[in-house]
């Protein structure tokens, strides 16, 4: 399929400009998690995302009586709960002697145990418009409509402008801790806003790639992007396009290839564009490693080799 047929296409347009805002919006704001080296937080968002999304739909589609698919409270519910087990498994850190990976996985398996036992619920009962609910767990980026794709860029843009307006607070945080204590900045407020940014980057991205695959949209990018820069700003930047092109060129391929799942199939890309990177980049790749050991070696030899000649 040539590019001029896939934009012909509205289906295709739609999967290929909604994962190349998912993953612009993961890639730039997954870089903070990154750095603060708890990328599995993304994963713990995600899998919490499952039982946000099903609260919201039980909540709008039983309680109010409203649409209970509706892209922006299904969002909302998702961003809320997973805000939740980010800050819960962070306090569960900070308060005890649990190290911060076992209490995010802790608080992966209590949320996603809850996920699944709403999902059976939903699954069981006559609820109105809970047919697809179960692709929130592996997703579907089929079926992403003009008004989920603005929904998308949308609630994306909110959070790209809070890491903005706060850039300086995130800053801080990540890199001195105690400095950004000493000036004042609540560490609690300034990690709540953090991780709310983080939460949504990754749930706008559960329906169409699965709570499964969404992690790898918010560490493979800041990972690939870490080998080629040096500076905060130019890794958040060179995160986004990564994540972009790599989810757009990942979502023509599907299509161009032949039926091909779409999310995990800009995953591949995604790692393709990592071990690259991690290959060639001019100053940690492991090729520019292995010259400057190899050249370490051999001034080494003839220093040895000066030595013995003046003895």
């Amino acid at each position: 399929m040539t590019p001029l047929e896939f934009f012909a296409n509205h289906t295709y347009r739609m999967v290929f400009f909604g994962t190349m805002t998912i993953g612009l919006v993961a890639g730039a704001l997954g870089t903070f998690a990154y750095l603060r080296k708890q990328s599995l937080i993304s994963d713990v968002v995600s899998h919490a995302a499952l039982p946000g999304t099903l609260l919201a739909f039980l909540g709008a589609g039983v309680v109010l009586g409203a649409d209970g698919r509706n892209m922006l409270g299904l969002i909302v519910g998702a961003v809320v709960v997973g805000t939740i087990a980010a800050l819960f498994a962070n306090g569960v850190a900070r308060t005890s002697k649990i190290r911060i990976d076992t209490a995010m996985a802790v608080a992966l398996t209590i949320f996603f145990g809850a996920g699944m036992l709403l999902l059976r619920v939903v699954a069981d009962g006559s609820f109105p418009g809970k047919g697809g609910i179960q692709d929130y767990l592996f997703g579907n980026a089929s079926v992403i409509t003009v008004a989920d794709l603005a929904t998308s860029i949308a609630v994306g843009a909110i959070a790209l402008l809070l890491m903005i307006v706060f850039w300086k607070e995130f800053a801080l945080r990540t890199f001195d801790p105690d400095h950004a204590a000493v000036l004042g900045f609540s560490a609690r407020t300034i990690d709540t806003l953090m991780f709310t940014t983080i939460v949504i980057a990754t749930v706008i991205g559960v329906k169409a790639v699965g709570l499964v695959l969404m992690v790898a949209f918010v560490v493979t990018p800041p990972a690939a992007a870490r080998q080629w820069t040096r500076t905060l700003r130019g890794m958040v930047v060179l995160s986004a396009a990564i994540g972009a092109v790599g989810s757009g060129l990942g979502a023509y391929l599907s299509v161009a290839l032949g039926s091909i799942p779409t999310g995990p199939l800009i995953v591949l890309t995604l790692f393709a564009i990592f071990v690259f990177s991690l290959v060639f980049s001019p100053r940690r790749s492991v090729v520019m490693r292995a010259i400057g050991r190899s050249r370490a070696r051999a001034e080494l030899k003839r220093d040895l080799d000066r030595e013995a000649a003046v003895r």
